[in-house]
């Protein structure tokens, strides 16, 4: 499908695509989507119901059922507030095995791709919107940045985590992401590859305009 108003961010846990995806979303005036957050609230929905991440049939399922809201602030899911706990442990462990199933996947591709419609547009940042969700975007940027970086920001984000801990769950969902089967995280075709690691968010937003 064509998408000339749509900008695709992907990259890697850590690499700064939210943190920049809003940005630039503001900068340019344009709506914002996070699908991995999608992704997040069908794990929590799944283990909301007691179902086993690795029940795939189930968890697809759910995904087609759930019903999602979700922006900038807050992301509900079934009527509950899942802000919080879609960035918590359980969760985090649980999102690889939930966005390698093909059948969930292509459930929530079809709801982003309904999302850009209704909008005519937007920043969109995730692990295969350049190379599956929409190919033709006006531009597709993957962001990288090194493996220390990426752990110390994570570790940030949740706040007091170990360093060490988060550089191996990193590792952990790198080889998960990056070799399913189903989209497999890869910059796609076509997309700009920006190192992260010493640039501010202000120069990362600076060099993404330039390209467009």
């Amino acid at each position: 499908m064509s998408s000339p108003r749509v900008i695709a961010i992907d990259g890697p846990a850590g690499s700064g695509k939210s943190t920049i995806a809003r940005a630039l979303a503001d900068h340019l005036g344009l709506e914002y989507l996070d699908t991995g957050a999608m992704y997040r609230a069908v794990a929590f929905a799944a283990l909301r119901a007691r179902i086993d991440p690795g029940e795939a049939a189930a968890v697809v399922a759910v995904a087609q059922a759930m019903d999602l809201v979700l922006d900038r602030t807050s992301c509900v899911v079934d009527g509950v507030d899942a802000t919080e706990a879609i960035r918590g442990a359980e969760v985090t462990a649980a999102v690889s095995t939930v966005a390698a199933v093909a059948e969930v996947r292509k459930e929530l591709v079809e709801r982003q791709r309904a999302w850009v419609a209704e909008r005519g547009g937007g920043v969109v940042e995730g692990r295969d919107i350049g190379s599956v969700v929409f190919p033709d975007a006006r531009l597709k940027v993957y962001l990288t940045a090194s493996p220390e970086v990426r752990a110390r920001r994570r570790a940030g984000e949740i706040g007091d985590a170990d360093v060490e801990w988060v550089a191996a769950d990193i590792r952990r969902r790198d080889d998960a992401d990056s070799g399913r089967v189903a989209s497999p995280l890869v910059a796609a075709d076509g997309s700009v590859t920006i190192d992260t690691s010493d640039l501010g968010i202000d120069e990362v937003v600076a060099v993404i305009v330039g390209l467009l």
